[in-house]
């Protein structure tokens, strides 16, 4: 793979933004806990389908003490129409009880406490960071691995973690909150996974694997 400038990446910045220049969370949430539900309960399922079931979640669950006290079935029942969703009501369950327990009913703020708990792994905690704090962060998702592949910013064996370090390289650190939204908006409605846009996309002539 060739080595990718910061020139490059300014461009690729430029062109994303005209085409999204309003990215952002997609996810609803009015609260630190709720957000941190919300992205464990988005993966692998689409931000529709998570804030399709969040509106009945959070009314019931609206503290964390009430989702450590919940019926496992409780909860399942309300998120039954996402993928993995048995283990992700467990996750959340066992989320209550390790926020109530270790951190006294509040949401850690550091990237390891985060990491410590059910459910939560690097990139669920850096886009609760990022979103809730403001604190710098890429996060790797499945838009950003797939876009930053295609415009050679990383290669297709790099593991989630090589390429937000390549990334948080390539991009100034006051842009890593924007560039990551831009990214996954380019990746979910543009650079789609089939049948991208590639011959009306502006980083045609940048990007390593068109699809004409």
């Amino acid at each position: 793979m060739a080595k990718i400038t910061q020139e490059v990446a300014k461009t690729i910045y430029s062109e994303i933004s005209s085409l999204f220049p309003d990215a952002h969370c997609e996810l609803n949430y009015d609260s630190d806990l709720h957000l941190l539900m919300a992205i464990m309960l988005s993966a692998q399922t689409t931000d529709a389908s998570v804030n399709r079931v969040t509106k009945a979640l959070f009314e019931k669950y609206p503290i964390v003490t009430d989702l450590a006290n919940a019926e496992l079935a409780d909860i399942e029942a309300l998120i039954k129409t996402l993928g993995l969703y048995k283990n992700k009501a467990k996750n959340l369950k066992a989320l209550g009880i390790k926020i109530v327990n270790d951190f006294k009913g509040f949401i850690p703020s550091t990237q390891d406490d985060l990491e410590s708990l059910p459910g939560v792994g690097r990139k669920t905690a850096n886009v609760y960071l990022s979103e809730w704090h403001k604190i710098p962060r890429i996060a790797v998702d499945t838009h950003v691995k797939r876009v930053s592949y295609r415009l050679g910013l990383s290669l297709e064996s790099d593991t989630p973690e090589k390429v937000e370090i390549k990334l948080m390289k390539l991009f100034p650190e006051h842009q890593w909150i924007e560039i990551h939204h831009k990214l996954i908006f380019f990746g979910r409605y543009f650079c789609k996974a089939k049948k991208p846009e590639c011959k009306q996309c502006p980083l045609l002539k940048i990007c390593k694997k068109p699809i004409l």
